[in-house]
């Protein structure tokens, strides 16, 4: 039997110039190949090789300082970045924006099922995820800059139907990461918070042709590890990193309760401090049915779990992120992708097929514009920082029910709170509700078109989204209508017959 423990140094070595690299990975070091990653920026560093490189993430790969897909962010090593999304990486988003590498950003669910494909020799992908958006040729490709010309997606029609095709890509290598790999390369994963694809990775580059590299911590004899938890056969495998100091998360050298093995005290979640944004997030949890099956977002959509655990409705519904945890508590913040006391962690391509056939009954994202048509940008945020999707797309666009939550305004936005009223202390300096977004991430045409219910929820008022446009149905108390929203919303939303107040108790 073939050795296939190697060092890091030596297994980057394996990557030539012009390869398509396939990595696993989600925010916050989850599920993340640190190792592989960090050494492959010293080799190029030290003998400026291999060069032009193509990268592939479902997501976002980093700790929004100095890791992940950053280690790579360096002149000559990487030619494009097909990534789901790119805000965990500051220094590599930076070098996109001066135009030093070409990127793509495409939905995180139709990345993680190209693997599949890639694995399987299919077409391609195809979908409707990301019609009408950023990401539909007809506007701007998922092309994040100038030098990104070629064309990676394109229309079909298919019964009379309109689908977006995603032709297939082929991988040169792939970096995987798992808790255990036996020697004949058969890795499990018993201390990660996130499988990801990790499987669909590696079939992907190993029927490309390529090597399929993982990263571990621990080294076990074959034929000790239960085939009920490997997550990765050895025969996928052809070269072992061992890392004796891989961590789970960029923030935990491994948390049990990530991935079942004890299960966090709801009493250990201590309550929010009352400010516009729990007020935002209780709001927002109103939407919430009896045993519905939940979306959360990355930021103000993620404060609905404590909010839940402190009002005692957590266990009256499902929790689910897309990187493949249901149930529990997911957590927030850079680590995001991650739950306390998850029912049950599956792949996160698996997740998304769910996700696609409507599998949510409502979906909390995060918004960073709306416009007079309804439509939301949450994946440009200013001049000078590159974010992304996400799974924002892939979610938004089939979940039943869609909340977008976030501040009225941004940038200063001061707020007092309590009594059962708000009260403006100082405005934010940027709009965010405006004549027209600086991209469309989601489409509010589309939506109506799909008869999809959808809700922008702020500290100080509440939307509806209507055949005719965005339509104010209720305002916050203590708030003026002119004073405090008309003045500060670039277009003048629809008004119903009787203007509701938001219920008092959220603001106490």
């Amino acid at each position: 039997m073939r050795n296939k423990v190697v060092a890091a140094e030596e297994a980057v070595k394996l990557i030539k110039d012009g390869d398509w690299l396939a990595i696993q990975g989600s925010g916050g070091g989850v599920g993340e190949p640190g190792l592989l990653l960090k050494t492959l920026g010293e080799r190029f560093q030290r003998e400026g090789n291999p060069r032009n490189l193509t990268l592939c993430h479902s997501t976002g790969i980093g700790n929004q300082k100095d890791s992940g897909t950053d280690y790579l962010a360096l002149s000559g090593l990487v030619k494009r970045d097909i990534a789901g999304h790119l805000g965990m990486a500051p220094k590599m988003g930076q070098m996109i924006l001066r135009n030093e590498l070409e990127a793509y950003n495409f939905p995180q669910g139709v990345l993680s099922r190209m693997y599949s494909a890639v694995a399987a020799k299919k077409p391609g992908v195809i979908t409707k995820v990301g019609l009408h958006t950023y990401i539909d040729p007809r506007l701007d490709g998922g092309r994040m800059n100038d030098i990104t010309t070629e064309e990676l997606v394109k229309i079909l029609e298919i019964e009379g139907e309109e689908w977006l095709f995603f032709p297939r890509f082929h991988f040169d290598v792939a970096f995987v990461k798992g808790t255990t790999a036996d020697t004949k390369g058969n890795i499990t994963s018993e201390q990660e918070g996130a499988f990801l694809e990790n499987l669909s990775i590696a079939q992907a580059a190993k029927n490309s042709g390529g090597i399929v590299i993982a990263q571990v911590k621990y080294l076990a004899q074959a034929g000790t590890l239960n085939p009920q938890h490997v997550k990765i056969p050895g025969i996928y495998v052809d070269y072992i990193v061992v890392d004796g100091h891989q961590t789970q998360t960029c923030l935990d050298l491994y948390n049990p309760a990530y991935c079942g093995h004890v299960k966090v005290p709801q009493e250990h979640f201590k309550p929010l401090p009352l400010d516009e944004k729990k007020v935002i997030a209780r709001r927002a949890a109103q939407e919430i049915k009896e045993e519905a099956v939940v979306n959360l977002g990355f930021g103000i959509p993620s404060y609905i779990v404590p909010i839940a655990v402190e009002e005692g409705r957590i266990d009256g519904f499902t929790l689910t992120v897309e990187q493949g945890a249901i149930g529990g508590m997911p957590v927030g913040g850079v680590i995001f992708g991650v739950a306390n006391n998850p029912e049950a962690i599956i792949p996160m391509d698996a997740q998304f097929h769910f996700y696609d056939g409507g599998g949510l009954d409502v979906a909390f994202l995060g918004m960073a514009q709306v416009d007079a048509d309804g439509n939301v940008n949450s994946s440009k945020v200013g001049k000078n920082m590159l974010a992304g999707c996400g799974g924002f797309i892939d979610i938004t666009q089939n979940a039943k029910k869609v909340v977008f939550c976030g501040t009225f305004t941004a940038k200063g936005l001061c707020c007092d709170v309590g009594n059962g009223r708000l009260t403006i202390t100082h405005e934010g300096s940027v709009h965010k509700f405006v004549e027209q977004v600086d991209q469309i991430t989601f489409s509010g045409q589309y939506a109506r078109e799909l008869r999809q219910p959808v809700l922008y929820v702020t500290e100080r008022a509440v939307f509806e989204l209507t055949e005719t446009g965005v339509k104010l149905l209720e305002i916050a108390p203590g708030i003026d209508l002119e004073r405090d929203i008309l003045a500060h919303t670039e277009f003048r939303p629809i008004f119903p017959d009787h203007l509701k107040l938001m219920d008092a108790n959220i603001f106490t």
